[in-house]
Parts: C-alpha cells; structure tokens; sequence
C-alpha cells in the first residue's frame, strides 16, 4: 500500500540547508499498522510532510496504493485514498466551527450528497453522541476533540491514515481510548496506518511492524515480536528499548 525508497527531504538550500530524511526505505502492506519511531527531530513527522505535500523538497520515491507521488501538489483521489490525523486535535480544528460544520464541509468536498445522515455516523464511528453534533472544539475535552478530528479523517473513506503522534498531547488516561479506538477502526474498515511516535509502548501496542530513526536516516525496521523480546540490533535501537524499559 506504501512504498517508500531511498526518501531524501531538505529544507533550505546552501549553507543553510537542513536534510531531514536521508535515504529513507520501507514498505507497509494493505491492512498492515507500521510504526516510525524516534526522538523529537529524528525526520519522522518529516516523512508524513512529505507524502502529503507539506514538504515541498523531496527526493526519491513516495508510492501509495500504486501511485507515484511527485512535489508538493495532491490531488483529490489521493485525498480520497489517504488522510492524516495531527498531534494537536485543538489546532487541527477550526475554532469558530461545529463538529456539525467540520465533518459536513469534509463530505461535502469528497463529494458526498447525504451529508445529514453520513455526519451521524461517523460520530457512531468514533464514540461520540448526536448531542456533540452542535458543539464547538472549546466545548469538546482532548479526547473528545481528537475523535472529531479522526472522524474528518474517516469522512472520505480513506484507505491510508497516517498518524502523526495522535495521542501525545492528551492525558495519560485518554490516550489508551483513542489507541483503543484505532486499532477497532483500522479492523473494521480495513485501514491501513502509517504511525510516528516517540512512545514505543504505543508503537508496541499499535504495529506490527517499526522503523527506528535516528538523525534522518532510518537505522533498522523490525516486527513487534523482535521489539518486545528486546532483540533490536542496532545500538540506538537497543538505547531506546532500554530507556523505555526503564520507564
């Protein structure tokens, strides 16, 4: 479903040229969960960037659901094959808009006609009652925020959701709700997710497969199985197994 390979992305040109991602490659096949872990400026997020355009200089080879991807420009059909949910539910929604006008203005440009009765099943989809329909993001906790924000992911019915840390600016006790709530939408709606974390618990409980980043470059990909036996082989991957452990 994505395919990935030898993935440079810079930012500036000369002297102050700062690369990103370096020659970065993997695979994640149809209904798989893959995880890109790392610390704070290791490219991960970056990658994301770069699929759905918010990178404008990239090299290398993005392809997803067998279309190849090229600069900066997307358009509709790959909106309609894959959408992104952001760390910050509260910035990623319109402050001065319902969760009615949200979800009704992103099936409106997939091109949906029964807005009404799609905008109530999608707050079904994500847990969320009619009586949320009319409220306003201030109105909405963390969590409640980030299942409207999944739910206008969801709206174009998606075959990709890449995830950009999407538990890491709730609390402790929602983000085990929303893991929860993922891992049930990716089954019923035959998702697959491409997931950036710097928690390798929720990588560990989310994927079935993981890339290690560090400085830009991708240092080992391995499954879930070898990161809970703690069988990485890399050093730093080891290092981050260990921190984790510890924690």
């Amino acid at each position: 479903m994505i395919k990935v390979e030898n993935l440079n992305v810079w930012f500036d040109d000369g002297y102050d040229r700062v690369d990103a991602v370096r020659g970065a490659s993997f695979n994640v096949n149809q209904g798989e969960s893959f995880g890109l872990v790392g610390e704070s400026g290791s490219g991960k997020s970056t990658i994301l960037r770069a699929m759905t355009g918010l990178a404008p200089t990239w090299s290398g080879r993005i392809e997803i659901d067998g279309l190849a991807l090229h600069g900066h420009k997307r358009n509709r059909d790959f909106y309609k094959t894959v959408q992104m949910v952001f760390q910050d539910p509260y910035a990623s929604l319109h402050p001065r808009h319902s969760v009615d006008q949200v979800l009704g203005e992103a099936l409106h440009l997939q091109g949906f006609r029964d807005i009404d009765t799609r905008v109530v099943k999608l707050l079904d989809d994500v847990g969320l009652d009619r009586k949320f329909r009319f409220r306003y993001p201030h109105q909405l906790s963390g969590g409640q925020r980030q299942r409207v924000a999944i739910a206008r992911a969801l709206a174009g019915e998606p075959k990709v959701l890449l995830l950009d840390e999407p538990t890491s600016a709730l609390d402790v006790s929602v983000q085990a709700e929303i893991l929860n709530l993922l891992t049930d939408l990716r089954e019923e709606h035959g998702l697959t997710y491409l997931m950036v974390s710097h928690d390798l618990p929720v990588i560990g409980h989310m994927c079935e497969r993981l890339a290690v980043m560090k400085s830009g470059e991708i240092v080992e990909v391995m499954d879930v199985t070898q990161l809970r036996q703690m069988q990485a082989k890399h050093p730093y991957s080891q290092e981050l197994i260990g921190v984790s452990v510890a924690h």
